[in-house]
């Protein structure tokens, strides 16, 4: 028998003003108003032997519900669902969850027993700390910061979704192309990595534990399991030529020598005085590691 419970973020892009269809009786509801109410409602859940848990929202709700999960379950993570409702949907596109998927459709998968898809999740551990501060699946700095600030302008004039990613990254290579040598966009950030010989400035860096991107961009070549990096040097060089093979998942061999490359790791150390991006929204930087975090079950409809 399947227990299952619904986490409503009611304030997700297409909830706002949304009716909700009634839910089976068997079906627990939690809608908290505010995020520190979160960790309750996961805890009622445990409490009820929820072992399916469906998260109604974007990416940003399935960072916060991944990132309390693990205590409020014990230590365990039950199998996860996703109904997409978010402005940004990198995990259920990764995942090949069906825009429009009902909260019938995953039960109906669950019950039928089909197989679930499963992704390692990234974690964000403080220097000194030894649990996660963040669980994600898409951490970035550098222009990945500015190239979200210039997302959410977009999101305000109504791009969402791949229309949104297009005009953003439209928008992301005029700047760095066309910026002078202090343009902030060019200069980079100075970041201490630990997979790097020297701390440097860096254009961007950008991790992550996902499969398949939007648009079918290929930024770490192609699709393949964990925790993946892509770093390119500041100032960026031989762009014009650099992104479309990047975009696309080639390697040639004149990349690394200009300053881009890809690494497959279990973790790293960085440390960096600026801002980072996971999942969609900005967080302050400082001494860190980021590590593959553990597998998860993803029901999908």
């Amino acid at each position: 028998m399947i227990r299952a419970g619904v986490i409503w973020n009611q304030r997700s892009h297409r909830n706002k003003n949304a009716g909700r269809a009634p839910l089976p009786d068997d079906v627990l509801d939690i809608v908290p108003e505010q995020e520190s109410e979160l960790f309750a409602g996961l805890r009622r859940l445990a409490a009820e032997n929820v072992d399916l848990v469906v998260i109604d929202g974007g990416d940003g709700t399935i960072r916060e519900v991944l990132t309390r999960i693990p205590e409020a379950y014990g230590g365990r993570i039950p199998r996860l669902a996703i109904l997409p409702n978010g402005k940004t949907n990198a995990l259920a596109l990764d995942l090949g969850v069906p825009m429009g998927a009902t909260l019938e459709d995953i039960l109906a998968a669950a019950r039928a027993d089909k197989r679930p898809k499963k992704r390692h999740c990234l974690e964000v551990v403080r220097a000194g700390q030894t649990l996660p501060e963040r669980r994600g699946f898409l951490f970035g700095l550098g222009a990945f910061v500015r190239g979200t600030e210039l997302a959410q302008k977009n999101h305000d004039l109504g791009f969402f979704d791949n229309a949104a990613i297009g005009v953003t990254l439209a928008g992301a290579a005029a700047r760095t192309l066309f910026g002078g040598p202090e343009d902030p966009w060019r200069r980079g950030e100075v970041v201490e990595l630990s997979f790097a010989v020297e701390p440097r400035p860096w254009f961007l860096v950008l991790a992550s534990t996902l499969k398949r991107f939007p648009l079918g961009l290929k930024p770490f070549g192609e699709p393949h399991e964990g925790l993946k990096v892509l770093s390119v040097e500041a100032p960026p060089r031989r762009l014009v030529r650099a992104v479309p093979a990047i975009l696309r998942g080639r390697n040639p061999p004149w990349l690394a020598a200009h300053g881009y490359r890809r690494d497959d790791l279990v973790a790293f150390d960085l440390s960096f005085p600026g801002d980072f991006v996971l999942d969609g929204e900005i967080f302050e930087g400082g001494a860190m590691s980021l590590r593959q975090g553990p597998e998860l079950e993803f029901v999908i409809p």
